[in-house]
């Protein structure tokens, strides 16, 4: 009972917020306080749309905040528009991915025009997260990816930015696009170097680089796995063993080691015939 009186009370609010609209875009209220009221009806979507959020009704609160982002820019009301289209996104989350990077995306122009790019890098990996999370679609991830680390890039925010590439990094090594992976693991760990409070991760990144190079061509690696040298399984086994003793393997990492692995045992069956 009670969700459904929350329910049509955000739907009276809504009613309401349309008669101010409508009055707001007359010719009576262009010259007696129509955007107060335009104001008004904003503020009432917003109260209906976190009536929809308590009941669960995700849709209409998405809907509801859309309407407001939209008066609010009529308005110029910028950053409350961005923040309503981002309010917007995370209801539509919950049933509509798609609809959901829309409303980021369209915060997202606002933010940039406002050049607020920081905050835009940040809704860039939010979008990124859902297109991988929610779509399967990993290009779609790794190129929002990409744009916020190069808005953080260009907000001198270099260890935000090194975040983003080394996502970009680990999904081009997971489909194989070994070159690209080299290539910003590398960078980011020698971006890494001169900072004393991230150098300490600079030996994991050129690890990962120097794995990406044995999956690409095993002969380029062997100097960072001796194993290989001597087409010994087992010691390569040892050897991922020892690391793991040190520092967890991840998914990332066991994928990698078991595609050198493979590469391995095949040559030695190769060797055997």
């Amino acid at each position: 009972m009670e969700a459904e009186s929350k329910e049509r009370e955000a739907m009276q609010l809504m009613a309401e917020a349309e008669k101010k609209v409508k009055y707001s875009q007359s010719f009576f209220g262009a010259l007696f306080g129509g955007s107060s009221k335009l104001e008004e009806a904003c503020e009432m979507y917003t109260r209906a749309a976190n009536m929809f959020k308590m009941v669960k009704n995700w849709n209409a609160a998405g809907n509801a905040f859309c309407k407001a982002a939209r008066f609010h820019m009529q308005a110029q009301n910028k950053h409350d528009a961005a923040s309503n289209y981002v309010d917007a996104s995370s209801t539509f989350k919950k049933t509509d991915p798609h609809e959901a990077i829309n409303c980021l995306a369209t915060a997202i122009e606002i933010f940039t025009d406002m050049g607020r790019f920081t905050i835009a890098a940040k809704h860039h990996i939010t979008i990124a997260e859902i297109c991988e999370a929610e779509l399967m679609d990993v290009d779609k991830a790794v190129a929002h990816y990409e744009q916020a680390a190069d808005y953080y890039k260009a907000e001198e925010s270099n260890s935000l930015a090194n975040k983003c590439l080394l996502n970009v990094a680990s999904r081009a090594a997971q489909t194989e696009q070994y070159s690209k992976a080299i290539e910003l693991y590398e960078q980011v760990a020698t971006s890494c170097m001169d900072n004393d409070l991230l150098k300490f991760g600079t030996r994991e990144y050129f690890f990962k680089a120097a794995l990406c190079h044995f999956c690409m061509d095993p002969l380029n690696g062997k100097t960072l796995l001796q194993a290989h040298e001597e087409q010994n399984t087992d010691a390569f086994t040892e050897a991922v063993k020892e690391f793991d003793s040190v520092s967890r393997l991840d998914q990332w990492l066991t994928t990698m080691l078991l595609r050198i692995k493979k590469t391995i045992e095949s040559e030695e069956e190769e060797g055997l015939c």
